[in-house]
């Protein structure tokens, strides 16, 4: 098997590069689905009474992302030092670690230091498992491949609901010690893989181990490809000139946070964070960890009909990721964004004014607690096919080369401080708030909408290397007005940019020692990038 991988190259080694990712990505969904059926078993309160308070009850919940918020600060710091396969591998190591505590816990203590452990460790994978697949993927079905991973991260979540919902009659201590220890089938899929793929190209030339970087990128681009290839030498060359560039125009820390930089690292690491912020702030975490607890206290159904609706939301959440595997390189990133925006806090708007009604009048409430159901339903449909993907997407192409690894891992700390924000005081907001809490997401939900328009550009169908072209000569805050930075296709713009980028790494001997420099060919790999 090993032998078999190590000599895999083409669309089989993205495959298997893919699955990895895919397998990382979901133990994150697993995790996020499989706690709110631990939250309510009744094996699980007797041996944490604790938790049958509100705020204990916030805090062993969100306490993972806490400890994912710090594992995504780690991968900031150090993620371009270890590299892309080591900074995984660490991830997974503790995420068992904190699986294995958190199965054998019969005190809170352990409770908690696991599902920190564990946080811990998916702020180190989520944060890189994406910009891994990025650097390894065509521009063509880059959005598609990073959407695979996060597809599975919703088929996990998926799983997890069904898990819990069939455990549900079985009572004692298998209705949640085994739902947590199935998550520990993921490392096995991901240890049987990952040390025999190949790095990151991109890292490497970072590394200026530019004899692997083209190997990896000769295999990368299909098989028994030779890295003389007038295909392989331009890729190299283009993403060898953009290192060189962006090292040349490197500015002091202070000026970046400033944006004096050429390239508007800091805006770019922003606009990344903000997806991510946009994400939370939807409310995700607020339905996803608490989804049977809200179908009880604020719809009024038991506890059977609230974990089966829950599982049921879970397959049409499911649906939903597959429809943006189809739509996200077809429609682009900021229309799925403005979308979204829209739909999620009309579905809020709707199940706040339905549970409003509800309460004013007592015969009406069966049947607003219906429509509410419905609207939560929507809402994750909604939510599946834009905000759910998107933003994994977009951090890992926005950002410049060099700050890749640190922008998606400052999103993904965003990502995780957002969602711990969130976790902790849904439970107070409804018992305090009622139907007002929702109404409080339907105004954010909407806010989104002039935020995308005015501010993101389009990263579909553009290579990573053009993600500088877009800042480079848009000095502007706002995109809207230039179509070259919203539409979906790849401007000739940066098609032209390219084509100087290869000619000149060619001109200036760029790589000289690696290959053999021959410009006239450099044609035939832009047109393969568009």
């Amino acid at each position: 098997m090993a032998f078999f991988i190590s000599g895999l190259s083409g669309n089989w080694l993205v495959f298997f590069i893919t699955l990895a990712n895919a397998a990382s990505m979901s133990w994150f969904g697993y995790d996020q689905g499989v706690f709110s059926g631990v939250l309510i078993a009744d094996d699980f309160k007797h041996w944490f009474p604790q938790t049958n308070d509100a705020n204990i009850s916030g805090i062993t919940s969100s306490c993972f992302s806490l400890g994912a918020f710090f594992g995504s600060i780690m991968a900031f710091t150090l993620g371009d030092k270890l590299g892309r396969k080591w900074t995984i591998t660490i991830g997974l190591i503790a995420n068992t670690v904190g699986a294995v505590l958190q199965v054998s816990a019969f005190q809170f203590p352990q409770l908690i230091i696991g599902r920190v452990v564990n946080g811990f460790g998916m702020g180190l994978t989520s944060s890189t498992c994406p910009v891994y697949q990025a650097e390894c993927s065509k521009p063509r079905v880059r959005g598609k491949l990073v959407v695979v991973g996060s597809l599975c991260n919703t088929a996990a979540f998926c799983l997890s609901n069904w898990m819990n919902y069939g455990l549900y009659f079985t009572g004692g201590p298998l209705q949640w010690r085994f739902p947590l220890a199935f998550q520990l089938i993921f490392p096995l899929v991901v240890a049987s893989v990952l040390p025999f793929l190949p790095e990151s190209p991109r890292w490497l030339l970072l590394q200026d181990r530019h004899e692997e970087a083209l190997e990896v990128i000769a295999r990368l681009s299909g098989k028994n490809v030779d890295i003389h290839d007038p295909d392989v030498t331009a890729e190299y060359l283009s993403i060898k000139t953009t290192i060189y560039q962006e090292r040349k125009d490197r500015t002091p820390v202070m000026d970046v946070l400033l944006f004096r930089d050429k390239t508007q690292n800091f805006r770019r690491l922003l606009l990344s964070c903000g997806t991510q912020f946009m994400q939370q702030f939807s409310g995700v975490n607020a339905l996803g960890y608490y989804l049977p607890t809200l179908l009880e206290q604020s719809v009024g159904f038991d506890q059977e009909m609230s974990r089966l609706l829950t599982a049921c939301n879970g397959t049409s959440y499911l649906g939903a990721a597959f429809c943006c595997l189809l739509l996200i390189d077809l429609v682009g990133r900021r229309k799925l964004m403005l979308y979204g925006s829209v739909t999620m806090g009309s579905c809020y708007l709707i199940a706040a004014l339905c549970l409003h009604e509800g309460e004013k009048d007592p015969a009406k409430k069966k049947t607003m607690g219906a429509v509410t159901t419905s609207m939560f339903f929507l809402y994750y449909f909604f939510y599946g096919t834009s905000y759910a993907k998107v933003p994994w997407v977009y951090n890992s192409e926005v950002n410049s080369l060099g700050w890749r690894t640190r922008g998606a891992a400052a999103a993904t700390a965003t990502n995780w401080m957002g969602g711990f924000i969130v976790t902790q005081f849904t439970k107070i907001g409804v018992d305090n708030l009622q139907w007002r809490f929702y109404l409080i997401f339907a105004i954010i939900c909407y806010s989104f909408f002039p935020i995308v328009f005015c501010l993101y550009p389009e990263t579909s169908r553009r290579t990573l290397e053009d993600m500088d072209e877009i800042f480079i000569h848009n000095s502007s805050a706002f995109v809207f007005g230039d179509k070259s930075l919203t539409q979906r296709e790849r401007p000739q713009l940066f098609v032209e940019a390219e084509t100087r980028r290869v000619e000149d790494g060619a001109a200036s001997k760029v790589g000289e020692d690696v290959v053999d420099v021959k410009t006239p060919q450099v044609t035939s790999h832009v047109e393969n990038m568009a």
